[in-house]
């Protein structure tokens, strides 16, 4: 009886331990669920740090559909960029600090006090919002951070959109008082009265105009004093240029997707080589939608400075010198040529070259080229000059800046004058010339070497004679053998050397 009694109640004590293990399961589950439910709003006293585990981005808070993410962003390994990302892709849209990155540390903390401020130790404040009183900060499904006062109504004291970065999305304004830059920092978009404008940064005490795509006013026209223009990226596919108070748009650049019912999500972006690119996420990848520039060698600098771009890819300005080793022709340098220790410089001329955006470029009318050269080599200000009398006419393009890539043309009567900052290109040509003399001077220690090496030899070889030649004066009787010819053969194979 007693073993009967064992069995029954053995089968309840397995159930009851499956029933235990199950329900702790289920505990877990729903703790691990509740943990990876995404933060919708941060509000006053929020804090975060950074966990130094994470290898790409940590999510502080999302959208109501999880698409976009307020996130820590590393940035080359060990730095740290607070960002908006679009969270199918991890593509960064926006970045809040990306002209001073925080070390990604513990010690680094993001806080919201009504405002949000990204700050490290000793009270060093990285970014901040601007003075604000929020009382919470969310994400819009349209990937706008904004920090909001629950008022009634309520209201937005600051948004993210009110201050982009590299990259528009899909219905964001952008007006005449914001900017996009590359994130390299190298170029901008900014609007002028009717026209888009896109910006190089080739030196630092000025920019030049590289692209502008004026409004064709062929729907609605701008009205002088009615208010300045701004673009949107409108949802059927197109850059729209406005006017402030006119829906209608005064111009349509349209996308490849234009009026075709696309459901992924369409952005604009300045990219690093200065071309301004539309893409749309087609659930998968970004495609590229839309691209301001299409001809690479109209590009900024697709070859770098001093450079000459052609279908068949890039070459140096001074034939002697290789890009194709390199990349470069010379260093990028900067500035000008008015101060005492940088007025010194060199000329290279070239046939056969002419701008990529000439239209944009101040010129002069002259007479001839010599007189296009003087205008140039006595302004300190200028870098170089183009000449182009083809027409009949001596247009003189002026360059306030250093030299960049310019575009190979048959007609050698467009001409190039560049001035060259003295020492510029020498340490690659001294580099070719070391190595050349390092070659030289081998193969004559080497010849040298052989010289005495063969001196050695025959000065041996004769030593050896002698001794011999003595012995045989000198040997008695079964000795005088040594002498014979074939021991002095076997002799000197076996001298030293």
């Amino acid at each position: 009886m007693k073993k009967s009694a064992n069995s029954a109640t053995r089968p309840h004590a397995i159930q009851l331990l499956i029933f235990f293990f199950v329900f702790i399961n289920y505990l877990c589950s729903r703790t691990e669920a509740a943990a990876a439910t995404s933060t919708q709003e941060l509000l006053l006293g929020f804090k975060a740090t950074p966990n130094p585990s994470v290898s790409s981005f940590q999510s502080l808070l999302n959208d109501t559909t999880d698409t976009f993410s307020l996130v820590f962003l590393r940035v080359n390994s060990n730095q740290l960029a607070l960002a908006v990302i679009h969270l199918p892709s991890s593509k960064p849209l926006w970045l809040a600090n990306s002209t001073q990155l925080a070390p990604w540390s513990d010690r680094i903390e993001l806080s919201f006090n009504g405002s949000l401020v990204i700050s490290g130790p000793h009270s060093r404040v990285f970014w901040s919002t601007t003075r604000a009183e929020g009382q919470r900060v969310v994400i819009l499904n349209t990937s706008n951070l904004q920090i909001q006062k629950l008022d009634d109504p309520l209201s937005v004291v600051w948004q993210s959109f009110d201050f982009p970065t590299d990259t528009l999305v899909e219905n964001q304004n952008f007006t005449s008082t914001m900017s996009l830059v590359s994130s390299n920092g190298l170029y901008s978009m900014r609007l002028g009265s009717n026209f888009i404008g896109l910006y190089a940064k080739f030196n630092d005490k000025s920019e030049q105009i590289y692209w502008r795509h004026k409004a064709l006013e062929a729907k609605a026209d701008i009205v002088e004093g009615k208010g300045p223009i701004y673009v949107r990226v409108n949802s059927d596919g197109f850059l729209g240029m406005y006017q402030v108070g006119n829906n209608v748009p005064v111009d349509v650049e349209a996308f490849n997707n234009f009026q075709r019912n696309s459901s992924g999500l369409l952005t604009l972006r300045l990219e690093q080589d200065g071309n301004l690119k539309g893409y749309y996420w087609d659930g998968t990848n970004w495609v590229l939608n839309y691209q301001a520039i299409s001809d690479a060698c109209q590009l900024p600098s697709p070859c770098g400075s001093y450079s000459l771009c052609k279908q068949s890819g890039c070459s140096c300005l001074d034939n002697r010198t290789d890009h194709s080793s390199s990349g470069q022709c010379f260093p990028s340098t900067s500035g000008d040529f008015c101060s005492e220790d940088k007025s010194r410089f060199r000329v290279l001329r070239r046939k056969g070259v002419e701008l990529p955006f000439k239209e944009l470029i101040r010129y002069e009318m002259t007479s001839y080229l010599q007189q296009c050269e003087d205008l140039c080599q006595n302004n300190c200000s200028c870098w170089g000059a183009l000449y182009n009398n083809a027409s009949g006419s001596g247009f003189c393009y002026m360059l306030d800046y250093p030299i960049q890539t310019l575009l190979g043309a048959g007609d050698e009567s467009k001409l190039g004058y560049f001035k060259l900052r003295e020492g510029a290109g020498k340490r690659k040509l001294n580099t070719g010339i070391a190595a050349g003399i390092g070659i030289l001077g081998g193969a004559l220690l080497i010849l040298i070497g052989a010289i005495l090496f063969g001196g050695y030899k025959i000065w041996t070889r004769r030593r050896a004679n002698r001794i011999l030649e003595a012995e045989d004066g000198v040997s008695p009787g079964p000795y005088k053998n040594l002498g014979s010819a074939s021991f002095r053969s076997i002799e000197m194979c076996n001298a030293p050397g």
